[in-house]
This record gives structure tokens, sequence and C-alpha cells, in this order.
């Protein structure tokens, strides 16, 4: 087994049906970029009725059709979030628990101590977030995971993960190994993902990956670590 391999978006996700939702932190290989994608997928008819939408930096999932809509609280939530140098990325509403507790002085794993795991039984989806954090022409960044300690819900498992950039290199989190039913936990660390220079041929290749049937929506995000300009990237199936 190769500890350090990185590998490709293709061969992460074109075989999985139903990975779930998704977040990719990472450097572009020319070292000039912080890269930042998230996505979300669907099995059920509440959860496929849904887009992204952007509005001043930040980054919103909304119900295509509102008529549909059969429960709001675990599909609805602003997944992308910033707070002066930080960048705030997540699979629920914890996007404002990570945010608020930044602002009330708490660290990224310090605000997330009072969160769980998703009330989805008997998956129990856990929530996934991630942070980047700019300074001196740099970044440095963390991904957190909350899940069920069991099959049951009895308790929360919290796990954080710090990184220095490495160029080239990204960290995959998602929320399920696989399909299934109930669908399995992701497990272990976040994995290595191969990064591209180019935002719009990592966005091409994360869309074209995921599961045609599954996938709803993907946003990317590339920031230049010397002007901090920011270019995005959203597809929506739905649009």
């Amino acid at each position: 087994m190769e500890i350090y391999r990185i590998n490709t978006p293709e061969e992460l996700l074109e075989n999985n049906v139903y990975p779930g939702r998704g977040i990719i932190i990472g450097k572009t290989p020319d070292g000039s970029k912080a890269v930042t994608a998230y996505f979300i997928m669907g099995r059920s008819e509440n959860s496929r009725n849904r887009i992204f939408t952007e509005k001043n930096g930040e980054v919103f999932t909304e119900p295509f059709d509102a008529s549909k809509v059969q429960d709001p609280s675990l599909i609805i939530y602003a997944a992308i979030r910033s707070l002066d140098n930080q960048l705030i990325v997540t699979n629920g509403d914890q996007t404002d628990t990570v945010y608020d507790g930044l602002k009330a002085g708490k660290t990224f794993s310090e605000a997330l101590e009072s969160r769980c795991f998703e009330p989805d039984a008997p998956n129990f989806t856990p929530r996934i977030s991630g942070m980047l954090t700019f300074a001196d022409g740099g970044f440095t960044y963390q991904m957190s995971i909350l899940k069920s300690a069991d099959a049951e819900g009895s308790d929360c498992n919290r796990y954080t993960f710090s990184y220095a950039p490495k160029n080239g290199l990204g960290h995959f989190l998602h929320t399920y190994v696989c399909d299934g039913n109930p669908i399995p936990t992701f497990q272990g660390e976040p994995e290595r993902i191969a990064v591209a220079d180019d935002i719009d041929e990592m966005t091409d290749r994360l869309w074209n990956a995921l599961n045609k049937d599954n996938k709803i929506s993907l946003y990317v995000r590339y920031v230049d670590l010397k002007s901090g300009k920011a270019e995005n990237r959203l597809i929506n199936k739905h649009q």
C-alpha cells in the first residue's frame, strides 16, 4: 500500500455511485492557489430538489422547486462563508456554528464541539467541515468529521485533521463510503486527491467523475495566494 500516493478524481469517484456530499481542500501544483470544492448528491426526491446559489461570495443550497420541499432542515443551509482571513465550507448548518464560534473567539474544533452527526437514522449522516486560514501569502487548512460511534447513534465521535498545504495535493472528505442501506459512514483519514492548476479542468474532472444520476451540484473556488483574488465555478444539474 502506497500511503503517500495521490489519487486522481476519477480513481476516487468514477466507480462510486454514492459518496454523498464531499469537500476537497488543497493547493495547485504550481503552488500559486488554494483550492476548495464542495459537491452534493442525492437519492431521494427531496435531496435531489436542490441547487447552489452564490450571494456576495457565500454559497447556499436552495430548493430548485419550492413546492416539492418536504423537510428543509437538513438540505437547505449556507455551505460556504468567509470571516476575515478564514474560509469555511461544510455540508450543513454547522457552517454557521463555525462562523459564530470564530467570532466568539473559539477555534475550528472548539466551535464544532456543540454539534454532532445528522439526526437521520439509520444513516446518521456525518457532518463534514473544512476551514482555510490565509496569512502571509500562504494558508493552512483543517478538516473535521463528526460521526456516530455505533449503529444506534448513541454517541458522537469527533475527528479533526490539520494540514500544511503541499503543491498538487488535496484532501477529500465525503459523508459515505459508498451506496447502501443504511449508507456506510466514511472511514479513516481524508483521502489524498490530485488537484489541477486550471480551475476549469478541475471542475470538469470532478463533475464528470460524479455519478450522473445522483450528482446535484458542484462549487469550486481557487484563491490566488498573492493577490487574494478568488475565481469560482458553479454547476447545477437542474440549471
